[in-house]
């Protein structure tokens, strides 16, 4: 199969989207006439710089619609883009002005010519995928407008950041574990049931089923939440492999919370693409239109391409303007990721300066109220994620709170995380999956965890909060400071330690429920 760029035209490389193979051993070219689909992300037709400054200072956000018109595609760009997919024998699937995407596809062999790329396939823990390596190459045309490409690279992108507790099924609830509507009591949540609002849910795998839910609230004396579904790509909700723990972690754990929210679950492939697709179609779905996303996957943020964390965290910014929140788990195994190199490693997505970031906790309670608590540190490869981002800047609210440089480099990036809770699996989350008992912990239930507080305070404000991180940077008596513990791993000896004030474990500690409405 030929994948020499066209030769009649002036080609230049996609800025930041090298990417080296797959570990794996390399296995056949993909076939040329297999179909393959990309999404092009466009540049938007105005900066969102002057708008996100006056979010920090006034509060002003946009409606989906007007941040559509301000800050979506322009039609000469679009015209470009399908004028260059129609040279290349690719068609265009679908055009996106609000999610600044246009989906093309074509053949294997019509997409490795139009993007200088050779594709093979790959297998990998039973997981079958297509790969590619070095950079990609778009027409000097483009240069400037198309600001990722990404569907040229299936390999799987990320994990489920949890844990399971030492016995994973038919676990009956523990005198040490908690029910997600009792963390909302132990934790101070302000009074309310999450009527009104709309929790968005973004998984990589797995599938939930109605049987099991009606089962654990019916056990909980809850509503039975309603449940959407939508299908991002081939994503869909496909139950009976082990990704439905995480799924079915995340509904229990945000509908415990807040029964009467609408949860919308988004289901798409675990690749670049379909990170970057299940993130603009939640943060721009104008039917369901969510307040608040939950995210429980991630991966090392070594691993993913500089134009994947610069897209997704360009969504991330959207959001913020339409006064969306974000909650993303920081990993389970900590300082290191799981990278095993000898240095430590942030978790991606948590490192966007624009996502509420979601550390872990161990938590003791004594009558119903908190004993102690400390940073979760269960073992060496199970651990609160955090550190400092090796590729995003410090951003100017975390100024002056004492982030450190990281500990690899001496770089000043972002500290990561925001806010933590009880994460430590010993305890765990009480939940009911596959017909069974179950105690799950991993900072992937504190993400559902903040979204069901999220979800309580914009019902309670009559207003979605949105982009929280300027305000709570300047109110830290909302948190219960996490001063003892640390997520060093033994795999790199280098970490984080807690201390008082923000530090790379806890960030600012565990919200205060009410605390935190208060100065939102």
């Amino acid at each position: 199969m030929a994948t020499a760029s066209h030769p009649r035209r002036k080609v230049v490389s996609l800025k930041s989207s090298a990417r080296k193979a797959p570990a794996t051993r390399k296995g056949k070219q993909v076939k040329p006439d297999d179909t393959i689909e990309v999404t092009l992300r466009i540049r938007r037709k105005k900066s969102v710089d002057a708008a996100l400054k006056e979010l920090e200072k006034t509060g002003k956000t946009y409606t989906r619609q007007e941040y559509q018109q301000t800050f979506g595609l322009q039609d000469k760009d679009v015209e470009k883009v399908k004028e260059f997919a129609a040279a290349a024998g690719l068609s265009v699937n679908q055009v996106s002005y609000s999610r600044r995407s246009m989906m093309v596809k074509g053949t294997a062999e019509n997409i490795s010519k139009a993007f200088g790329v050779t594709l093979n396939y790959y297998t990998e823990e039973g997981c079958t995928f297509h790969a590619r390596a070095g950079l990609i190459k778009i027409p000097a045309s483009l240069q400037g407008i198309v600001t990722g490409v990404f569907g040229l690279d299936t390999r799987p992108q990320a994990t489920p950041k949890l844990r399971y507790h030492t016995k994973k099924r038919g676990k009956k609830a523990s005198p040490a574990s908690f029910y997600p509507n009792e963390l909302a009591n132990i934790y101070n949540f302000p009074k309310a049931d999450g009527s009104g609002q709309t929790i968005a849910i973004l998984e990589f795998g797995g599938g939930h089923t109605l049987k099991d839910l009606q089962h654990y609230f019916t056990a909980l004396k809850l509503p039975v939440p309603v449940v959407k579904s939508v299908s991002v790509g081939s994503g869909h909700n496909s139950p009976g492999g082990s990704d439905d723990d995480e799924v079915m972690l995340d509904i229990e754990v945000a509908g415990a919370v807040a029964p009467k929210a609408t949860i919308v679950m988004y289901y798409a492939p675990n690749s670049t693409k379909g990170f970057i697709d299940a993130i603009t179609q939640a943060v721009h779905d104008d039917v369901n239109k969510p307040t608040v996303i939950s995210i429980s996957w991630g991966g090392p943020e070594s691993i993913w391409t500089d134009q994947a964390k610069t897209n997704f965290n360009e969504v991330c910014k959207a959001a913020a303007l339409l006064g969306v929140s974000i909650c993303i788990a920081s990993g389970d195994a900590g300082s290191d990721d799981g990278v095993g190199d000898g240095k430590a490693h942030v978790d991606f997505p948590s490192s966007s300066p624009y996502v509420i970031a979601c550390g872990g906790t161990k938590l003791t309670v004594n009558n119903k109220t908190v004993a102690d608590e400390v940073v979760w540190h269960e073992a060496s490869d199970s651990a609160t994620g955090g550190g400092v981002s090796e590729f995003f800047t410090l951003p100017d609210y975390q100024k002056g709170i004492g982030v450190p440089v990281s500990v690899n480099s001496k770089y000043k990036g972002r500290g990561v995380p925001d806010l933590s809770a009880v994460a430590d699996p010993q305890t765990g989350y009480n939940v009911y999956i596959k017909g069974k008992d179950a105690i799950i912990g991993g900072t992937s239930a504190v993400a559902p965890l903040v979204a069901g507080l999220i979800a309580r305070i914009n019902q309670l404000k009559k207003t979605s909060v949105g982009y929280i991180h300027p305000k709570i940077y300047k109110a830290t008596a909302a948190f219960r400071d996490i001063t003892t513990g640390n997520n060093i791993t033994t795999t790199t000896g280098k970490g984080y330690a807690a201390a008082t004030g923000w530090d790379g474990c806890t960030g600012l500690g565990v919200a205060d429920g009410k605390k935190l409405m208060d100065i939102l």
